[in-house]
């Protein structure tokens, strides 16, 4: 909303105003206003809990499948453009290299299984006339949530538990892109104002980096005087598989600035 709200008749809502599971009430919000651009930044993304229960699974697919298609039935029928956020967790993690926009999906996960329907069924539109971005992206941090549920970031639990512990263990594995949120607002409009085409974008912070590499970054940056230890994922047993090596590959837009770059800002917001 910050990004968007100069030079638009910008409108969000929350959880408490919206159910995106609820095609009536989606397509009755919709209508009402009959926006140019809708913008779907709600999902589900408790990796663990989706995997290992049922009812979990099932509201994953309500957020992620059921959702994102109401959104896209009501934005066709009203002529308007259709922004999607998915995930580097539609890919297996196999190709060290980094995934490309093109590249086929294969998750790993009930999670990501969850998020690649929900961009085949929105891509299923193009048929019938919808103009969609879908933006990939990953391991989101920046400002807090102002929310009781908001969930925190990587970085904004290292910060929590250095005032805890004077030993932390980080997985020095699963190679992916961190994004600044900030950044991710402002790449969205800039895609949105530049007539590209419609189609498959992935959008992160510039340079790779394992949760290890990061966590590392972060105490210098933060001045933390504490001992990291690098461990392999196996110290940390989860329900769901992640990703091995999920780098997005940037091919279609200009990169967006390193992450640590971005880490800094973050910082110097969260000191202010």
């Amino acid at each position: 909303m910050k990004i968007f709200e100069s030079g638009y008749d910008a409108t969000a809502w929350d959880r408490e105003e919206i159910d995106i599971t609820d095609k009536e009430l989606i397509t009755n919000k919709i209508y009402a206003i009959k926006p140019e651009i809708i913008i779907n930044a709600a999902a589900y993304n408790a990796v663990d809990k989706c995997e290992e229960s049922e009812a979990e699974y099932n509201l994953a697919k309500r957020l992620n499948i059921d959702g994102p298609r109401y959104i896209a039935e009501a934005a066709l029928a009203v002529g308007a453009a259709f922004v999607h956020y998915s995930t580097d967790n539609v890919f297996n993690g196999r190709k060290k290299r980094g995934y490309r926009e093109n590249d086929e999906t294969a998750p790993v996960n009930r999670y990501g299984k969850t998020k690649a329907i929900g961009e085949r069924q929105m891509i299923a539109l193009s048929g019938k006339g919808l103009k969609w971005y879908l933006i990939r992206t990953s391991k989101l941090f920046g400002p807090p949530g102002e929310s009781e549920l908001a969930k925190p970031s990587f970085f904004d639990i290292m910060l929590k538990v250095s005032g805890e512990r004077s030993e932390i263990d980080a997985v020095d594995e699963e190679l992916s892109c961190f994004t600044y949120t900030p950044d991710l607002a402002r790449a969205t409009r800039e895609l949105v104002e530049s007539g590209a085409g419609c189609g498959i974008y992935h959008l992160t912070n510039s340079g790779a980096s394992t949760w290890y590499s990061a966590a590392k970054e972060l105490f210098v940056m933060a001045g933390k005087k504490i001992k990291l230890n690098a461990v392999s994922a196996d110290k940390f047993p989860r329900p769901a598989r992640r990703p091995k090596y999920s780098v997005l590959l940037n091919t279609k837009l200009e990169s967006l600035r390193p992450w640590q770059e971005a880490l800094k800002e973050y910082l110097k917001n969260l000191k202010s």
